[in-house]
């Protein structure tokens, strides 16, 4: 992992270069660091993989850190944060480098290279929910059971973007996802089998409430943040004859249980499972965000 410190002033930040941003848009990441670096005193880490990424998020120190890179090294940062419980006290920035950038966006980070790093130095830092589930995983905006992908592409390695799929050439995103290196500290990658096609069977459980019980197929269940410390829940019924009309609900607690499921937290697909429980945490982590937004 490279190293170069820069001349200090009044801030610090600590700007990781995910290696995929530097693979996929090596002039981006130059404009963010140019960007950067006239604002601001910075120490950029080039890690080669998911180890040294972690490393360098772990030796901070006072250093406010800046991630260059997709929607995927956000997630990973916000993840290891947490499992190091260092997200109350950490506001996180990111520069949007790479192919996947739609929950960026969603949280309200330009894409734009320069006005991203303008908003690194010059922004504010919003307090977000986050959803964390019982094996420690994160989930930042969204998640959906089952996750959406074309049926032709075979089976889903556990912990990789739902859209690297490529229909007819399952080989080719199994050489997408081995190049990348980039599964979430934790989360080992496997192949497992392809659910079976058609609706599920699933319990859903809002509060300890049950929205749907086994005897009820389901096309698909999606959660989402609502209000405050709040998730909003949509459950679509398998229709017969007309359309049936979506189960809601809103809780802070969601629980999904029974046959062999996978699910889409953001952007990557994990699973299978037979139980899964959400938990939403108010204002949990910080993301600087252009001021006025």
């Amino acid at each position: 992992m490279a190293e170069v410190a820069t001349s200090a002033t009044s801030e610090q930040l600590l700007v990781v270069v995910d290696p995929v941003a530097r693979r996929s848009d090596g002039e981006a990441v130059r404009i963010a660091k140019d960007v950067l670096g006239a604002g601001a005193g910075i120490k950029l880490c080039l890690p080669d993989g998911p180890e040294e990424f972690a490393r360098a998020l772990a030796r901070r120190g006072s250093r406010r850190p800046v991630v260059v890179g997709d929607d995927r090294a956000l997630i990973r940062a916000v993840a290891l944060l947490h499992r190091h419980r260092e997200l109350a006290g950490c506001a996180l920035s990111v520069v949007p480098v790479g192919g996947a950038l739609s929950l960026a966006r969603s949280l309200g980070v330009p894409t734009g290279t320069v006005a991203a790093a303008r908003a690194v130095l010059d922004g504010v830092e919003r307090r977000m929910d986050l959803m964390v589930d019982d094996s420690d995983g994160v989930v930042l905006g969204a998640l959906r059971i089952p996750p959406l992908r074309p049926a032709s592409a075979g089976p889903v390695p556990e912990g990789t973007p739902d859209g690297d799929a490529v229909p007819g050439h399952p080989w080719l995103r199994t050489c997408q996802s081995l190049v990348r290196t980039l599964v979430p500290a934790g989360r080992p990658s496997r192949v497992a089998a392809a659910p079976e096609p058609g609706p599920s069977r699933l319990r859903v459980e809002v509060d300890g409430e049950t929205l749907v019980d086994l005897d009820q197929p389901v096309e698909a269940v999606s959660v989402a943040p609502g209000a405050a410390g709040i998730a909003s829940v949509e459950v679509r019924p398998v229709s017969v004859g007309a359309e049936a009309s979506p189960l809601l609900a809103q809780g802070r607690t969601v629980t999904v249980s029974g046959a062999h499921f996978r699910y889409r937290a953001d952007t990557v697909v994990s699973g299978p499972v037979r139980t899964r429980t959400w938990v939403v945490r108010e204002a949990a982590w910080g993301l600087t965000v252009p001021s006025g937004r």
